[in-house]
């Protein structure tokens, strides 16, 4: 018997999952006009590990008027709550205080809805966070590019490169009020451009990047956001400027016109 077939005949007991924090909200407010930033506190971000600002993590939402009893039993016993994929802003851990974002766009998503009724003392329910997306920071130059969707990780990549890095940051908006102050090196140049309606097909990152004089050396990506724009510039920084994929992080965070879970099935079905 190969060692192939007995991997088939043995298959592994899945890794049993820790259950999820139940995290209590200490305060949310507009960041800007279209972010909601949420603070959580207390005792049950005990042992979160340090270093992990940019990384996933998943939010379980519980239903309006939930009770947290009800909402601890569901997440033991079913049936699910809904889960959204969301990003490590700050930890602060001498106050264990933990910052997430959330694009504010109504009620037309589950989070945001949360995000724009939390009060001190709502909960939610918190898995993660996974390994930060950029972690060795050696290049010569440095692209970001980001729709509101990803601000919290790029914002928090750019927060962690050397102080001498350069570069350029591309941020796409709903308007000119939603810019946000980033603690990115002086030597990283700072765009914002702004598109009314993030549910209308953009080009604008595209040709930016496009219009840039490319430099020499080393250059790191770090691109994420709405698929469609997410894909010409793969095309671009992969294909005709033939940056190394080990030096990039491109992603595509959301699709127009699909939801979340509709949208990690296609990501899942390419990929596969």
């Amino acid at each position: 018997m190969t060692e192939l077939s007995q991997s088939k005949s043995y298959p592994a007991r899945e890794k049993q999952r820790p259950m999820p924090r139940i995290l209590t909200v200490k305060k949310a407010w507009r960041l800007t006009p279209n972010m909601i930033r949420v603070t959580f506190a207390g005792s049950e971000l005990s042992g979160f590990p340090h270093g992990r600002e940019g990384s996933n993590c998943k939010l379980m939402l519980p239903e309006p008027d939930e009770s947290r009893a009800r909402f601890e039993t569901r997440l033991l016993d079913g049936p699910r709550p809904v889960r959204r994929t969301y990003t490590v802003r700050h930890y602060r851990p001498t106050t264990q205080e933990l910052d997430i974002d959330f694009v504010a766009h109504g009620d037309t998503g589950p989070a945001s809805r949360w995000a724009i009724r939390a009060r001190p003392g709502d909960f939610l329910g918190f898995a993660g966070p996974s390994a930060p997306k950029v972690r060795n920071f050696d290049a010569d130059w440095y692209l970001f590019a980001a729709d509101p969707s990803a601000i919290p990780m790029a914002a928090s990549v750019l927060e962690s490169l050397p102080a001498d890095a350069q570069g350029v940051a591309l941020f796409e908006v709903t308007s000119a009020e939603d810019q946000q102050d980033i603690a990115a090196p002086e030597g990283v140049e700072m765009h914002w451009i702004v598109q009314p309606d993030p549910h209308v097909a953009s080009h604008a990152q595209d040709a930016f990047i496009r219009g840039l004089d490319w430099p020499e050396g080393r250059v790191q990506v770090c691109i994420a956001g709405e698929t469609g724009v997410v894909r010409a510039l793969r095309t671009f920084v992969l294909g005709e400027k033939n940056v190394p994929r080990g030096d990039t992080y491109v992603s595509g965070y959301w699709k127009i016109g699909l939801i979340e879970d509709d949208h990690q099935k296609m990501k899942r079905a390419e990929d596969g």
